[in-house]
């Protein structure tokens, strides 16, 4: 007779096979590389697809495996995308350099801003992200000489990528850089996921108030998380800057943080690929319902929308797996 009993799951095992990469995975991502021989008039959309993609899951670091609910994600793309954009204006168009310097500008601001986040929870936390997207975009508005205000950044000049490739106007640099980028960084973010710092996060968002029971201090891991969203989604920014050479306003408006949200509710929030799922279906249908119908594609969206929270309330992925788990059942 044994003192103690054999556990039925060992976590480390659990752990190991949530790292562990799968056929379907490596598909995805190879599937990537297929504009560039089947839709080459398409690099510029898939371009976008990466950079909001990116943007979607530094907000699925927050809402979908913290719990922390934000309507102000934008203004860490825009400080990102203005960082970058500015380096380049004034003569330093060095690529990585100014990509790596529009994250740790977002990063300093969000660990900054974590202080206050992680003191405020619900229906206040939404105000409160709401309002410094508010501010920062009018402050943005205010700054015209620094900024161009509503004219946006202009002279944005980005120097050759390696000093061998340029930014050719079909957009074979920008897409390939892009998606180098985003890859690297869904790596980090997939190994933070499915770290005991990514367990411990989606623990305090079941329960906040139990985890310090169990020795993970709930405020210093949010301001931790907070400050890793804020930097990846300063990197998106940057990205956008340096792809299309110009920094709109809009980067740090209210509608691209409510938009971000949209594409992390569509694909399913809490999901490693929901954010890029739903950054592939919005800017998709956006760009296919601009087109055919300009003057009502917003309808059609928001009905897309709607009809996927009505059918389909954990996301399109979370539809899916509900899907098999049932067909398993069966």
């Amino acid at each position: 007779m044994t003192d103690t009993a054999t556990p039925l799951y060992n976590p480390q095992d659990l752990m190991r096979a949530q790292v562990r990469w799968r056929m379907l995975e490596t598909v995805f991502w190879v599937s990537a590389l297929l504009p560039f021989f089947v839709a080459e008039t398409y690099l510029v959309l898939c371009t976008q697809i990466a950079i909001a993609a990116l943007f979607a899951l530094s907000l699925d670091l927050l809402v979908g495996y913290s719990g922390i609910v934000s309507l102000g994600h934008a203004v860490y793309f825009g400080i990102g995308a203005y960082t970058a954009g500015l380096l380049a204006k004034y003569g330093w168009g060095e690529p990585l350099s100014g990509l790596l310097l529009a994250g740790l500008v977002a990063m300093l601001f969000g660990y900054l801003i974590s202080f206050i986040m992680v003191r405020i929870t619900h229906f206040a936390l939404i105000m409160v992200t709401i309002g410094l997207c508010l501010l920062f975009e009018e402050f943005g508005n205010q700054a015209h000489d620094i900024t161009g205000g509503h004219d946006g950044l202009q002279g944005v000049r980005m120097w050759r990528l390696f000093g061998t490739f340029r930014w050719d106007l079909y957009g074979f640099t920008a897409y390939a850089y892009s998606l180098v980028v985003v890859f690297l960084c869904f790596l980090v973010i997939r190994r933070i996921i499915n770290s005991p710092f990514g367990l411990s996060l989606r623990g305090m968002r079941e329960n906040a108030r139990r985890m310090p029971a169990i020795g993970a201090p709930s405020k210093q891991r949010l301001q931790i998380v907070y400050t890793i969203s804020a930097t990846f989604a300063g990197i998106a920014g940057g990205l956008l800057a340096q792809t299309t050479q110009f920094v709109a306003l809009d980067a740090l408006s209210f509608q691209r943080s409510a938009e971000v949200l949209v594409m992390l509710v569509l694909g399913g929030a809490g999901r490693l690929y929901g954010g890029i799922i739903g950054s592939i279906i919005f800017l998709v249908a956006r760009d296919q319902l601009a087109s055919n119908n300009p003057q009502y594609w917003y309808f059609w969206l928001g009905l897309l929308l709607i009809l996927v929270i009505i059918f389909l309330p954990n996301g399109i992925l979370g539809g899916i797996a509900h899907l098999l788990s049932r067909r398993k059942k069966s």
